[in-house]
Order: C-alpha cells, then structure tokens, then sequence
C-alpha cells in the first residue's frame, strides 16, 4: 500500500523551489544592474571621449581657419608676385626688342663706321698729297722771293704772302699809287711764274687776295675799304692792257682769282698781346689747292662721327 504524503512535506517543496526562483531573479536583476551600470560608465566614457574630440575638432578648425587665412594670404602675395612678374617679363620682352633695335642700330653704325674709315683713309692720303705739293709749293715760294729785292713774308704752313697795305696805298685811301703799281709790277710774274708752273698749276683751285684794316673806326667803313682795296689790287693784275703777265699767264690767272675784304677780323697782334695797327693794315696774297677745303671738311666729319660713335 502505497504512503500519503503528507501536507507538510508539499509545503516545504514550493518553498524551496520560490527561493531558488527569487535568488535566481535576484542574479538576473544585479547582472542588468551591474551590465546598466557598466553600460552608464562606457556611455559618460564615451561622452567624455566625445567632448575631448569635440573640442579637439573645434581646435583644429580653429587651426584650419589660420591655416586658411595664411594660405589666402600668401595666394595674395603669390598673385602680386606672379602680376610683378608677368609686368617684369613684359618689360624684359620690351627691353629685349629695344636691345635688338639697338643692336642692329649699332651693327649698321659699325658698318657706316668701318665704311667711314675707309673713306677716311683714301681722303687722308689724298690730304696727305696736297699737304705735300703745299710744302714743296711753300718751298718754291720762299726761294723765289727771298732772292727778291720784295719785303714780303711767306707764311711756311700755308704759303700766305703778306706786305703793308702803306707800300700799295696811302692811309684810308683805296686807288693804288705808283709805288704801289712797281711793287706789284714786280711780284706778280714771280708769284705766278711759281704757282703758275707746269708742277703746281693743276693743283691749284683759287688764289685769293685779301684786304685788311686795323682795327681803328667802324667796322663797315673798314670792311668797305678792305674790299675796295683787294679789289684794286685784282683789277691792276687782271687789266688786259697790262704786260706784266704773259696771256697764257693772264687767262689763268682770271679763272682762279678772287677779292674779298676782311675789315679788322684778323689783326695782327704784337709781342706784348695788343693790336699792331701798323702790321694790321695790310694785303694777302692765299692760295688754295683743289679738293683741299673738301677734304679738310670731310675729316673734320669723319673725326665727328667716330667720336660720338665710339
């Protein structure tokens, strides 16, 4: 037969199978406690970690921000640089043109140059002729005259022949006395037996006499008198009823004589620097030979153009 159980012993079974299910809920409620708290700690963690990186962002946008501004910055700077450069290139370009014109410029001027010289050089030696035949003709002159009974001067650079006007006319007066005539009389066909000569005469260009006054009294009254008395000197050695030239001697001569008056603008001054108005008064026989003043001219430009381009 089988034992009932007994009321108590029923009891005593749930009882212990409540506190079993309570201790197990008690674990489970102290695990979501403990998981929650763990959770709460990892989530302020987290937060905390946040706001730092929060921070640390608005640092480096703050940094990024400076950053920004140098880099506009220095984009300015960069831009005003790169307008300095191009204008700088542009005015390289405008220079290297300029540098180019002018090279051409001195490449035509070396060219103009060497062309000159050579041209110079033929005119010296031409030059170099004439000064020559003017020494020799200088010679000849001076020989002549110094076996003459003529007080004259023949200048030993250009061959000038000069005698007081008092041999050829009386004081502020322009007709030719006779004194005057003889002394004429006698120069001329010596003066023209030399310059006149087969060796000089193709050189020759012109013989011109000049009149000259001191430098007493007005300068138009003097310029007057000084033409009027070169020219009687020239109407007396031109005359075609003279006989003191040949008519050979005569047509030559009219081809290349001329009379000019320089009033008191080359006086003659003496040793002490004052006005020798004796010596001023006076007549010049010149001569000139030809191509001479030509080329005198052409070397005074030829000297010009090489000093300004060198």
């Amino acid at each position: 037969m089988k034992r009932r159980r007994r009321p108590d012993e029923e009891t005593t079974y749930w009882l212990s199978y409540s506190d079993m299910m309570a201790g197990l809920l008690l674990i489970f409620v102290l695990i979501i406690a403990f998981t929650m708290l763990h959770s709460k700690m990892q989530y302020d963690e987290k937060e905390t970690e946040l706001y730092g990186k929060e921070q640390e962002l608005m640092v480096q946008a703050t940094e990024l921000e400076e950053e920004r501004g140098i880099v506009a910055t220095q984009r300015t700077k960069l831009d005003e640089q790169e307008k300095k450069l191009n204008s700088q290139e542009e005015a390289l370009a405008e220079q290297g043109e300029k540098i180019a014109i002018q090279e051409e410029t001195l490449r035509e001027q070396h060219e103009l140059l060497d062309k000159l010289e050579a041209v110079m050089s033929e005119q010296q030696q031409k030059l170099d002729d004439i000064i020559g035949v003017r020494t020799e003709l200088v010679e000849a002159l001076r020989k002549e005259f110094d076996d003459s009974e003529l007080k004259v001067s023949v200048d030993e650079k250009t061959g000038a022949i000069t005698f007081d006007a008092s041999i050829l006319f009386d004081y502020n007066k322009t007709v030719l006395k006779d004194s005057g005539k003889r002394f004429l009389a006698e120069f001329l066909p010596k003066y023209a037996d030399v310059l006149l000569s087969p060796r000089y005469r193709d050189h020759i260009s012109e013989i011109v006499i000049e009149g000259h006054t001191d430098t007493e009294g007005d300068y138009l009254f003097n310029l007057e008198l000084s033409q009027k008395r070169a020219l009687s000197v020239a109407k007396y050695c031109l005359d075609d009823d003279s006989d003191i030239l040949s008519a050979d001697q005569l047509g030559a001569l009219k081809e290349i004589v001329s009379a000019t008056g320089r009033s008191y603008s080359n006086p003659v001054y003496d040793d002490r620097g004052e006005v020798d108005m004796e010596a001023s008064r006076r007549v010049e026989f010149l001569f000139r030979l030809k191509d001479e003043e030509m080329i005198r001219e052409m070397m005074e430009i030829l000297s010009e153009e090489q000093q300004t381009g060198r």
